[in-house]
């Protein structure tokens, strides 16, 4: 059951639901059922001039295969540019409880720009603290900027049918945990990706 901005406000106020960001004014973001969280400054762009190909079998080759921006100056803009696939950050960072998820959607005023702030990865874990990734690509024909603090996407919170056994942060193989800034995939320390590089050695 998706939560409505009563229910929102509720869970914040017994700490079921936690969010941070420079202003902590993040309570005129919460809407009828769902919460806008805003665009930080940093990004990360893939080297691709530098990389023949991403290959989940090859941890090396993740290495240095991102570049990260940082935008300093108030009011500058981050182009993103057409087909372009960019790895962002949400300004806030939250924290939600055992028995409670989160989906990552994008605001349709950008979506009508073009923009799309996630590929596929648009769940949050129960138990999960950090700031949200987002998989930001453009798909116009025309160049879209990003202004950091700008509401960029929304969180819509529903409860389980029950508090999870093994939470997000205890799970063993949790890769994304207490993230801050922009991260990379960490697809190469999946535990089946793992074992089939170790029959291979």
């Amino acid at each position: 059951m998706i939560l409505s901005d009563r229910d929102i406000k509720a869970k914040f106020e017994v700490g079921d639901i936690q969010c941070w960001s420079p202003e902590d004014d993040h309570m005129p973001n919460v809407n009828a059922s769902s919460m806008d969280l805003r665009l930080g400054n940093h990004f990360k762009i893939y080297k691709h001039s530098k990389l023949a190909v991403l290959d989940p079998m090859n941890p090396q080759g993740f290495e240095g295969m991102t570049e990260l921006i940082t935008l300093d100056k108030p009011g500058e803009p981050f182009i993103v540019q057409p087909g372009e696939f960019v790895l962002g950050v949400t300004l806030e960072k939250i924290k939600i409880a055992d028995d409670l998820v989160a989906r990552v959607e994008g605001r349709s005023s950008l979506g009508r720009l073009g923009i799309i702030v996630h590929s596929t990865a648009g769940f949050v874990d129960a138990g999960f603290e950090g700031t949200i990734t987002l998989e930001i690509t453009n798909i116009n024909r025309m160049p879209v900027a990003l202004y950091p603090g700008m509401r960029v996407c929304q969180l819509a919170f529903e409860t389980m049918s029950s508090t999870a056994d093994v939470p997000y942060y205890a799970k063993a193989s949790s890769k994304y945990q207490g993230q801050v800034m922009p991260q990379e995939s960490r697809i190469t320390v999946d535990p089946e990706l793992r074992k089939r590089m170790g029959s291979m050695s």
